[in-house]
């Protein structure tokens, strides 16, 4: 579909806002600004923590580049439903639910997805019981956030209830997951369709692809090609879109995974708004397919134009 920049007509670039990410996505959401005024369109910069959000009525569609709650979550997605203003990426279902790491998980098991076995934390939990189940290591993760943040890899009993403290800053809902030892992939999908897979290999320092493996450090390497087999790329790429599907998730977004070592794949979470930073994933499968940064973002916004934005 060839489309006019006129079409699109005045775009708010929703970035900032009030999450732990906020200055990831201040990045992601000024390079998107950038590349889609170097494209001619009409787009301005939108801050929900600066402005109220009712004022985007003034728009004829939003781009929204907010990670993690209030903009990932669901929250400005109905916001922009009732408003009438279209926008980029999932809708209202797909983006809470994709925030929430353990009913995603609830979710692909019970479509037969494999992801890893996990247990629900509280301050009362047996964690024995839990080491007991899962074993060693185990990852403990914040279940409405994001880019790593409050995550902490376990290596021994000990180091659990400080885990689990560290992880409650962020969310009253933790999780304890099932470690798998391997390598980490992970599938950007665009349209209904799985990009190139990368394969994301942080110094071993970082323990795992954490936030500063992510965001700061330069010794974090990303293949792409992946290394995969084709046979495995393909197979990777079908059960990472059936997963996305499967939230419900439409226009664009990332799954990440894991290979074990006996080469099963292991679905971990999905990105219903990944980052679009010099760093960030998207970017660099969608130049592993031949698409440069402008036209990722018109690509996306062009998603907005259909009614459906999948």
């Amino acid at each position: 579909m060839t489309v006019k920049q006129e079409q699109f007509g005045r775009v708010a670039v929703l970035f900032g806002g009030t999450s732990a990410e906020r200055e990831i996505s201040l990045i992601s959401g000024q390079a998107v600004l950038d590349a889609l005024k170097a494209g001619g369109i009409d787009a301005e910069a939108f801050d929900p923590a600066r402005r109220p959000i009712a004022e985007v009525v003034a728009y004829d569609r939003a781009f929204i580049v907010l990670h993690g709650r209030g903009g990932e979550d669901g929250t400005v997605q109905g916001a922009l439903e009732l408003l009438g203003v279209p926008y980029t990426g999932s809708g209202v279902l797909a983006s809470a639910l994709g925030m929430d790491k353990a009913r995603t998980k609830q979710l692909w098991l019970g479509c037969g997805l494999p992801t890893p076995s996990y247990r629900r934390l509280s301050a009362e939990t047996d964690f024995a019981s839990v080491v007991a189940e899962l074993g060693l290591p185990l990852m403990i993760k914040p279940v409405r956030e994001g880019s790593s943040i409050g995550m902490r890899k376990v290596e021994t009993l000990e180091d659990l209830p400080g885990a689990y403290s560290f992880a409650a800053q962020y969310d009253s809902e933790i999780i304890a997951e099932r470690w798998i030892t391997g390598r980490e992939y992970t599938i950007v999908i665009l349209g209904g369709r799985a990009l190139p897979v990368i394969r994301l290999q942080p110094h071993q320092s970082h323990g795992f692809y954490d936030f500063e493996a992510k965001y700061q450090a330069n010794d974090t390497q990303y293949l792409c090609p992946c290394g995969l087999s084709p046979e495995d790329e393909g197979r990777l790429q079908a059960v990472a879109l059936e997963a996305f599907t499967a939230v419900g998730a439409r226009g664009w977004g990332r799954i990440d995974a894991m290979q074990d070592q006996d080469g099963r794949f292991w679905l971990l979470e999905v990105n219903t708004v990944p980052g679009m930073t010099d760093h960030s994933l998207v970017p660099m499968a969608a130049r592993a397919d031949g698409m440069d940064f402008g036209q990722l973002v018109r690509t996306i916004l062009a998603q907005t134009l259909d009614g459906s934005r999948g």
